[in-house]
C-alpha cells in the first residue's frame, strides 16, 4: 500500500516508549507511504492527535504515565483514526479492554514487519460489495450518495455519517464499516469469518473476537438494551444479521 492511491499522503502517529520499536514502526510505515510522527508517551500522543488528525495510530499498551488503554479512550473522544494497539502481554483481558475503548486491531510483541504491514493494509482495505438500498440524487438526477436505511437507522456511505432518527451516531471507522456491511444485505446472516474478510480484509480465523467486541460496541452506540430496541441479531452458532423491523 502507498499513499498515492487517493492522491493524498496518509498520516500516521506512532506512540511507543521503546526507542528501537518506535524506530522500526516508523520506518515500516514510511515504506508504506505514510507521513509518520512518533512520540514516546500517551499524553504526547493525545496532544499530537489534536494537531495532526492522523489516519492511523499505533499505540503501545504499556506506556509510562497514562497507559495505552487510557490514551486510546482519550483519543477516541476526538478521532476516528484506525488504532492498532501493541502489547508485550498476551493477555486476552487487555485485548478486550483495548477493543472496547476503541482500538481496531492488536499486535503482540515480538511482531514481524510483514505482520505489521499486513494488519495496516487490512485496515485500509475496505471492499464494498452489494447493491445500494437507495441513493440521494443530485439536481441533475445523477446519484450522489449511497444511503442505506433500516428502520430509524440511516447510513450515508459516501459521506461516512450514520444516524438513528435525527441523532448522528459517533462511530469509529471500523464500527461504521461494520454497520454498513450489515445494512447492505440486511437479510444475510454474516459469519464472523465472513465479516473479518469483508470489513477487516483478513482471513485470520483466530481474530473472530475482533468481530464480537466491535459488534458489542456498535450495539451500545445504536442504543440497544435488554428492554429497548434491537438492530443487530445474533444468530446462535452462525453470526449476525440485521434484525427484522
Amino acid at each position: 500500500m502507498d499513499g498515492s492511491g487517493s492522491g493524498q499522503e496518509r498520516t500516521a502517529l506512532v506512540v511507543e516508549d521503546d526507542e528501537d520499536i518506535r524506530a522500526l514502526i516508523e520506518f515500516t510505515l514510511q515504506t508504506q507511504g505514510f507521513d509518520v510522527t512518533a512520540v514516546d508517551s500517551g499524553l504526547a500522543g493525545v496532544e499530537a492527535v489534536h494537531s495532526l488528525d492522523p489516519d492511523l495510530i499505533t499505540l503501545d499498551l504499556g506506556l509510562p504515565g497514562i497507559d495505552g488503554i487510557e490514551t486510546c479512550r482519550r483519543i477516541r473522544e476526538t478521532s476516528d483514526a484506525y488504532i492498532v494497539m501493541i502489547t508485550a502481554r498476551d493477555d486476552e483481558i487487555d485485548r478486550l479492554i483495548g477493543l472496547e475503548t476503541g482500538a481496531d486491531d492488536f499486535l503482540s510483541k515480538p511482531f514481524s514487519v510483514r505482520e505489521l504491514k499486513a494488519r495496516v493494509n487490512a485496515l485500509f482495505r475496505r471492499p464494498r460489495r452489494g447493491p445500494a438500498l437507495s441513493v440521494v440524487p443530485t439536481s441533475s438526477g445523477e446519484p450522489e450518495h449511497e444511503v442505506l436505511e433500516h428502520g430509524p437507522l440511516r447510513v450515508d456511505v459516501d459521506g461516512r455519517r450514520a444516524f438513528r432518527g435525527e441523532e448522528e451516531l459517533s462511530l469509529t471507522r471500523t464500527e461504521f464499516d461494520l454497520l454498513t456491511e450489515l445494512m447492505r444485505t440486511p437479510a444475510r446472516v454474516w459469519t464472523r469469518e465472513a465479516l473479518l474478510r469483508s470489513v477487516w480484509g483478513t482471513d485470520w480465523a483466530t481474530d473472530t473476537h475482533l468481530v464480537e467486541v466491535h459488534v458489542g460496541n456498535l450495539r451500545r452506540k445504536l442504543g440497544e438494551s435488554r428492554e429497548g430496541p434491537k438492530f443487530v441479531r445474533t444468530v446462535r452458532g452462525v453470526g449476525y444479521r440485521m434484525e427484522s423491523l
